[in-house]
């Protein structure tokens, strides 16, 4: 599940009518309630007030596709019809993407040193990691940058990086591992002659995660507000950053405490800046900065699963 963010500032409301001049489309309090109720029924995003500049924008160019005269009759035909396309596109639209390579930079080195130690262990089983929250896939290939860089060769042959997401266009676009030099622009030379391609000709100015690196990584499309993720592994460490702001405090509680049972016994886990899960539930306690530790009582409660099934590593 991708983050929603939006940098401009919102237009405000003018007259008392609840339509906003100066739209291609009317655009009524009746018709923001509505999306409102509708993206944390799909996919448990609580869209503030002040989103609602944003959602007009976003929303607009698909009345535009689609040759619609209103947000009402957009909205009929999106509930009516059930248009699994559609509905995807809904999504998508009130979702966009903030990453960047080793963004919030202080929980890689807490990531390697945790891996390293796990993995000293006599009998400990390959490391596995659960992004989900990949986006257009940097901060999946991050991880799986640090895995390689702690573990060595063994990260290549075992350790593994399941990256999920809502939306299937910045799948698809992680998937395909090409960046501009601008987004690669923060890494170091080391990192870039290591783990990525440099284009030439008509691919000049991109750059290309490199196949070892591309294949330590599976990309998934998952909702995090679904009741069951399908998934039948545990994970070592699951990143679940800058994700949570955007839900309220039950629908937090419900995606914590469905990641219980799919970590092994002391996971971590990764929040954003501005998220703090103290509140939310006992099962996770604070270890660092937006870095959280989950209780051993939480994990000895969970159901055994065989570890590592999902993403195809030998057990």
């Amino acid at each position: 599940m991708k983050a929603l963010r939006n940098t401009r500032q919102d237009a405000g409301e003018t007259g008392g009518s609840g339509v906003e001049s100066n739209r291609d489309f009317d655009f009524t309090s009746a018709d923001f309630e509505r999306i409102r109720a509708l993206i944390h029924r799909r996919a448990g995003i609580s869209l503030s007030d002040h989103k609602r500049d944003m959602a007009y924008s976003r929303l607009a160019r698909r009345l535009r596709t689609l040759g619609l005269d209103s947000f009402r009759e957009y909205l009929d035909q999106l509930e009516a019809r059930n248009d699994a396309t559609e509905w995807e596109a809904f999504t998508n639209a009130l979702t966009t993407n903030l990453t960047a390579f080793f963004r919030e930079a202080h929980h890689f080195p807490i990531l390697a040193d945790f891996v390293k130690r796990r993995a000293g262990v006599a009998g400990a089983q390959p490391v596995s990691v659960w992004c989900s929250a990949a986006s257009t896939g940097e901060e999946p290939y991050s991880i799986a940058m640090t895995l390689v860089e702690a573990l060595g060769d063994r990260a290549a042959r075992e350790a593994r990086v399941l990256a999920t997401d809502l939306d299937t266009q910045v799948l698809a676009k992680a998937d395909a591992g090409v960046y501009s030099f601008d987004q690669v622009k923060h890494l170091s030379p080391e990192r870039l002659k290591r783990f990525f391609f440099k284009g030439t000709g008509s691919h000049s100015g991109l750059v290309k995660v490199r196949p070892e690196l591309r294949a330590m990584v599976k990309f998934e499309q998952l909702n995090l507000t679904d009741a069951d993720y399908g998934l039948r592994t545990t994970f070592d460490a699951i990143f679940c950053r800058n994700v949570m702001i955007y839900f309220d405090k039950p629908t937090q509680a419900q995606v914590l405490t469905r990641f219980e049972p799919l970590m092994k016994p002391d996971g971590l886990l990764f929040a954003g800046h501005s998220e703090n899960f103290t509140y939310v539930t006992q099962a996770f306690r604070l270890r660092g900065q937006t870095v959280y530790e989950l209780t051993r009582g939480a994990a000895a409660s969970a159901a055994p699963r065989r570890a590592n099934d999902a993403l195809g590593v030998p057990a």
